[in-house]
Formats: C-alpha cells, structure tokens, sequence
C-alpha cells in the first residue's frame, strides 16, 4: 500500500502580487520549513534535502532553514504552521499526511483545518514494513492472531502508519496489536525496542514526502 509519509504545508497569500514584477518575493528573504520531526529522524532527512536545492528553483534565490517542531506524530508542528506563522508565503512545513484522522475525529488538539491545505508535489513513494524482536515469540501471522498476548508495537501517535496500518491489519487478518503511543519519533521507537519495551514497530520502507500549500 503506497502511502506518503510527510507533506510539505505551503502558508501562501494572494498578496504577493502586489510585489514590484522588477523585484522577485523572495529575495533577500528566508524561508523555513517547519518539519514535525526531531532532527536526524527518518522524516527529518526530506525538508533537509530538499530545502538544499530548492532555492535556486525560487526566484530571488531565498534562504531556506529547517526548525524541527517535533511530538505528537506532527501535530504540534502542524498547528503551528496553521496558527502561528505568518501567511506570507515564507513557512512550510513539512507534517504527516494521516494527519486529517485527527481532524475527522474531531480532537481538541487539531488546530488546523485540513481542506485548506493544497498538495503541491511528490519526490517519492514507499511502502509500509514491519520488524519485530527476533526473540520474540511471533513468528507468523498466525501466531500474532492465536496469541493469548498481543505483541506491543510503538508509535508516535494515531496519525503515524506506526499505528493506523496495525489496525488496518486487524480488520483485514483478525491478528492484534498492543499499540503503544506517545513515541516522539521514530528512532525513540528503535531505542524502545532494543530496550524491550516494546517488540515491534510498522514504519516505510522507503521515505516519501509530499509537498503541500495553504
């Protein structure tokens, strides 16, 4: 199942047409990319990838940073994005695309509205994988759906593939899952299951980012 992992926000107005044709926006202007991961994490690599070449792309050849607003699976990054940065055309932010599950539950922590934002583009797709403890006691399907104890699995939140593909495969298998969630990141999720906290974590196989505007 091809699934994005992260989308880049655009915070865009209409205004900056009003900007002499003779000057670009941009120039001599910053723009920053709020990625809603913590830095080094899977999902932090694109914004910083990206942000490395896209300003020769950008007319007036802006500086571009990246600031990590990482916890909640993107939320917290997101709803700054959408409340506190200035509609100016020089924010995106870099968020998880299931992000709108929690919209459509009506949460109190979802300060954004969804259907504002406008998907740009798409560097590359993935699909979902999970790993699982080498010593622990599941080894099929069929052992994770016959268990007296469902394995427990990290993820940083509802929105992250880290817990909504498990549920899925409960609908489709009948297997179970212990979802653990709280997770900051998905290297925090690593280090738990070295640890032992938990035996198994569901993450793509390959990044995959999609580029968004408000």
């Amino acid at each position: 199942m091809n699934r994005s992992v992260i989308y880049f926000l655009l915070l865009f107005v209409a205004s900056v047409s009003s900007v002499s044709a003779q000057t670009p926006y941009y120039q001599g202007k910053t723009v920053t990319i709020t990625a809603a991961a913590k830095p080094g994490d899977v999902y932090d690599l694109y914004p910083r990838l990206i942000a490395e070449f896209m300003a020769k792309h950008i007319p007036g050849n802006p500086n571009i940073i990246v600031q990590n607003v990482a916890g909640a699976a993107g939320l917290i990054g997101t709803n700054q994005v959408y409340n506190i940065a200035k509609p100016d055309g020089l924010t995106l932010g870099a968020i998880y695309p299931a992000l709108y599950f929690e919209q459509l539950a009506k949460r109190p922590e979802a300060k954004f509205d969804w259907s504002k934002f406008i998907w740009i583009g798409s560097p590359v797709s993935s699909k979902s994988l999970m790993y699982m403890r080498a010593d622990a006691p599941y080894k099929t399907i069929e052992d994770i759906r016959t268990a007296s104890s469902p394995p427990k699995c990290g993820a940083t939140g509802v929105t992250s593939s880290a817990y909504y593909m498990p549920k899925l495969m409960e609908d489709a298998f009948g297997t179970k899952f212990d979802i653990v969630s709280g997770y900051v990141a998905g290297s925090d999720i690593d280090l738990a299951v070295e640890r032992g906290e938990v035996v198994c974590r569901l993450l793509p196989s390959l990044p995959f980012s999609r580029v968004s505007r408000l």
